[in-house]
């Protein structure tokens, strides 16, 4: 692929994961950035990542083939307003959001429309900022792409490439279709999970007799529920009619399935464990879904002194990073006594060879 000129908007983890991407795959390309956090964009400048700091939205910008906005949601508006009068007709302007109905009405708005492509890259991390950037982020991961219907197939072809290099997957929707979807698999999971966890919080004991044996199963379909309530709180403000659709269905089928639980219909509440079972188990395994995958390994281990110690070591040994480790001491749906958790796939496996070469059982989360 050709050298080009990118720019960026945002520096975080998102903006600066991009940025390391593109520098990594495509080394001739010149990077420019502007962040208020001047700590990111030093640190960036001195890693070789970017070659330019911008002091602010400037001309600078006005030489860049591809602009990416990846600064907060709520900065989108005085960002573009600011980047507009810089902006030369042939660089396709892209985004990061979650969200894409607000940010193509903003373009409409400010008639953008032939060159904006909208850009959802479906992977993050529970961390932030720059300085926990990777280039590695959007390896096989889906990226959506949502072009207006003004811009021409020349870019969004070109743009399709650049995803490709990075290591990514492109998945090219409108914007409505992509915002019902993600409200379907990602938004509405993250409202269930808050509930739930809601749900046993009012309802436990004063002893907390939920709250202490939820550990297993329950706190992982649950797990969704520690991501940043002030996100969240945003995606629902943005994304408020497809969340309120879907959640109306779910609500109907929840009392759907709660007449039929009253009346004890055998052979229905077997068809709907059933389909959702096969309907799962057809789901493609990989880690380019919305919400972030667990690498996970339960142990089968004694219970000795110094069991945990020994595998910790081990692992250790051969340059194993444990992101948490622990007693699963619920495992109503979960086998494997020690639970273990990695930041990567590739450490997951190995680890998994690890501990079968020398003699553990190892069950691994599906």
């Amino acid at each position: 692929m050709a050298a080009f000129t990118c720019g960026f908007i945002g520096l975080g983890l998102i903006g600066g994961s991009l940025a390391k991407a593109i520098h990594s795959k495509i080394p001739d390309t010149v990077l420019i950035a502007y962040d208020t956090n001047t700590a990111s964009l030093t640190l960036a400048k001195e890693e070789g990542v970017i070659q330019k700091i911008c002091p602010c939205i400037n001309e600078s910008f006005g030489h860049c083939d591809y602009i990416f906005l990846c600064a907060p949601v709520s900065h989108n508006d005085e960002n573009l307003l600011s980047l507009k009068k810089y902006l030369s007709p042939e660089t396709i302007l892209t985004d990061v959001g979650s969200v894409k109905t607000g940010i193509h009405e903003h373009i409409t708005a400010m008639g953008l429309e032939s060159q904006f492509i909208g850009g959802h890259p479906m992977t993050g991390s529970e961390r932030f900022g720059y300085p926990n950037s990777k280039a590695s982020l959007f390896e096989n991961a889906y990226y959506i792409l949502t072009p207006t219907q003004e811009i021409g197939a020349e870019k969004i072809a070109a743009y399709q490439t650049l995803v490709q290099n990075i290591g990514a997957i492109p998945l090219v929707l409108s914007y409505e279709q992509h915002d019902y979807v993600t409200g379907a698999i990602s938004h509405l999971p993250h409202v269930i999970a808050a509930s739930l966890v809601n749900l046993v919080k009012n309802a436990d004991s004063k002893e907390g007799i939920m709250k202490m044996i939820a550990a297993g199963g329950f706190k992982d379909i649950t797990r969704i529920a520690s991501s940043s309530p002030t996100m969240w709180q945003q995606i629902c403000l943005t994304n408020t009619g497809n969340i309120s659709t879907l959640l109306a269905q779910y609500i109907q089928d929840l009392n759907d399935f709660k007449q039929i639980l009253d009346r004890k219909d055998n052979e229905a509440l077997y068809h709907f464990f059933d389909s959702a079972r096969s309907y799962r188990e057809s789901f493609i395994n990989t880690s380019s879904g919305p919400i972030k995958t667990e690498y996970v390994l339960t142990v089968d281990i004694a219970d000795k002194p110094g069991a945990i110690a020994a595998i910790a070591s081990l692992l250790a040994m051969h340059d194993v990073s444990i992101k948490n480790i622990g007693i699963n001491h619920n495992r109503e749906l979960a086998e494997g006594a020690l639970r273990i958790e990695f930041y990567t796939a590739d450490a997951m496996l190995k680890a998994d060879k690890i501990l079968t070469e020398h003699g553990y059982s190892i069950h691994k989360k599906s």
